[in-house]
């Protein structure tokens, strides 16, 4: 007689775990994270960001400051000398914490078990795959949601018996006119196996503008958009204000959405400073962001009202309309 083996598992003999963060509330540890974009949009520059950061213990932006920890950092697109190796020289890593398992021999996929080994012998907490397509291996067809499954399945289980955070980096397909949900390359399972996911664009009007867009987050209420300058001439540096884009605004360029919320932002100071009274730019800034208009959309719009005035009352700020 066959021996049963169904096993079951009752759920008040289950332990809770809270869940650990990289990146509260964008990368947490023992879970797989994707970042995606369009080529040349920011999306490696913020991994690379993000893997220079835990090497030498700095922070990101809302990020929790930690011991500095190894990297695991592949990509099956840029050469290691020429190309990653000077990107984090830039960003100031310590590249003794930044690893890469070799590929010369073997090419590495998600089931390869030599990721988990690396993980193990050298303590990584943070892994990058980039980009994620360059890792599934010659006969996996990325479209079939059967074997996307497995193999998001697999490195899942990686990084929930490791602890380490999992990061794949992917590319945006070209439809048009979707929702940011179906804009991911290949299988929409890729999606729902991620725990995170970050999108990360430019804004046409603003080139030098990339905004991180945080579009679906299992384990936590998703975080404000961040916003980063890349350029060539001044480099990178964080920037402010733009923390109410979301996924779709940025994916059609963001043009739209700043001439509605400069317009909407307009609207509110004509409306607030009809009357002919004076008030402080901060209670137009609070009631603003009511409306979901952030600060430095606020101060684009005051440009387009040449009869606004100004006047520092003591240390603040006041707005009026000339009459």
């Amino acid at each position: 007689m066959e021996e049963n083996t169904l096993q079951i598992i009752r759920m008040s003999d289950v332990e809770l775990q809270p869940v650990n963060w990289l990146w509260y509330p964008y990368i947490p540890f023992g879970k797989v994270t994707i970042i995606q974009g369009d080529p040349g949009e920011g999306k490696t520059t913020l991994a690379l960001r993000l893997a220079s950061s835990c090497s030498n213990g700095t922070a990101l932006p809302g990020m929790e400051q930690r011991t500095p920890f190894c990297v695991i950092y592949q990509t099956a697109e840029d050469g290691l000398a020429d190309t990653v190796k000077p990107r984090l020289i830039e960003a100031g890593a310590d590249e003794s914490m930044v690893l890469n398992i070799n590929e010369e021999k073997h090419s590495l996929t998600f089931l390869d078990e030599r990721i988990e080994i690396a993980i193990t012998q050298t303590n990584a907490k943070l892994l990058i795959l980039d980009p994620m397509q360059g890792y599934l291996g010659e006969r996996m067809d990325m479209n079939r949601a059967n074997e996307t499954r497995e193999v998001m399945k697999g490195i899942g289980k990686v990084a929930e018996r490791t602890g380490c955070a999992i990061v794949l980096v992917g590319h945006l397909n070209k439809a048009a006119g979707v929702t940011s949900a179906y804009r991911g390359l290949g299988s929409i399972d890729f999606r729902a196996a991620a725990r995170s996911v970050l999108i990360v664009g430019r804004l046409k009007k603003e080139p030098n503008t990339r905004v991180v867009v945080h579009d679906k987050s299992s384990l936590a209420p998703e975080g404000k958009s961040l916003a980063f300058h890349l350029g060539d001439e001044d480099g990178f540096y964080w920037l402010n204000g733009y923390d109410d884009i979301s996924a779709d605004d940025l994916l059609s360029g963001g043009n739209e959405y700043r001439e509605t919320k400069t317009g909407q932002a307009e609207e509110l100071i004509r409306e607030m400073l009809s009357g002919g009274n004076e008030i402080p730019c901060e209670e137009i800034f609070k009631a603003a962001e009511k409306r979901g208009i952030s600060r430095r959309t606020v101060n684009e719009a005051k440009k387009q009202i040449p009869e606004l005035r100004t006047r520092k009352v003591s240390v603040n700020w006041a707005w009026s309309l000339k009459q």
